[in-house]
C-alpha cells in the first residue's frame, strides 16, 4: 500500500485529474479501490499524486516536456531508465525499459542497462548518455570533463540541457516513488538485520569477527 492515502474517483473535482483517471482506467472506475494500467502497473502514482491538482498538475507538464523535446527519444530514454536503475526505483526502470521496447532499442541494449560500463552494444555517445545520468544521479552532478565533452561533440547545447532536465527529473520521480512507496516500489526494505541462530552470543560473535 502506498505510503499516503489516494483520492478516489467522487472525490476528484479538478478537470485534470478526471481526464487521466478516465484515459487511464477508463470512466467506470475508481482507480483508488479498482487499480491497474494497461502498462501492468497499479496506478496509485496517479491517485496518490491528485492529493495535489498543482503538483499533479506540473507533473503531468514535465511528462508533455520530454515528449515534445528535440532529444533522440532513444537517448532520452537511457537517461530515464538508467536514473530509475541507479537511484533503486524498480517503477521507473520497468516503465522506460517498456519506452525503449517501443520505440525500438535492440533487446540488448535494454538488458545491458544494468551493466552498461561493461557492454559493447552501446555507441560513444549512448555511452556517454549514460555516464552522465550516473554522474547526476549517483554523483550529485559531478561530471568529468571527458563525458562532457563526448555530449558536446553530438549533440547541441539544448539537447544536453534538455537531457539534462529531464534525467534529473526522473531521479526525482524514482526518489519520490521509493520514499511514498508508489507503483512497483511498494516493497519492504531489503537492508535488514539478519537474526543470529539461537544460542549465538556476544563472545561468540566477538571471535566470529576476529577468529580466534
Amino acid at each position: 500500500m502506498p505510503r499516503l492515502r489516494e483520492v478516489p474517483r467522487a472525490e476528484v473535482t479538478d478537470e485534470l485529474i478526471l481526464f487521466f483517471y478516465d484515459r487511464l482506467f477508463g470512466p467506470d472506475r475508481d482507480p483508488a479501490v479498482d487499480h491497474g494500467t494497461a502498462t501492468g502497473s497499479p496506478g496509485d502514482w496517479w491517485t496518490v499524486f491528485a492529493q495535489s491538482p498543482d503538483v499533479f498538475r506540473h507533473a503531468v507538464k514535465g511528462f508533455q516536456l520530454y515528449r515534445n523535446a528535440d532529444l533522440d527519444p532513444a537517448l532520452r530514454e537511457l537517461g530515464q531508465c538508467r536514473a530509475g536503475w541507479a537511484r533503486g526505483s524498480q517503477f521507473v526502470f520497468s516503465q522506460h525499459c517498456k519506452q525503449m521496447r517501443a520505440l525500438g532499442m535492440p533487446e540488448e541494449k535494454i538488458e545491458a542497462i544494468p551493466h552498461w560500463q561493461t557492454a559493447d552494444c552501446y555507441s560513444p555517445l549512448e555511452r556517454a548518455v549514460l555516464a552522465y545520468t550516473d554522474a547526476l544521479v549517483l554523483d550529485g552532478g559531478r561530471v568529468p570533463d571527458r563525458v562532457f565533452d563526448v555530449l558536446k561533440e553530438h549533440l547541441s547545447d539544448k539537447e544536453i540541457l534538455q537531457l539534462t532536465y529531464i534525467t534529473c527529473m526522473y531521479e526525482m520521480h524514482a526518489t519520490m516513488c521509493r520514499a511514498l512507496r508508489l507503483e512497483f516500489d511498494d516493497r519492504p526494505e531489503p537492508v535488514e538485520e539478519v537474526a543470529a541462530p539461537e544460542g549465538y552470543g556476544a563472545r561468540d560473535i566477538s571471535a566470529d569477527l576476529t577468529g580466534t
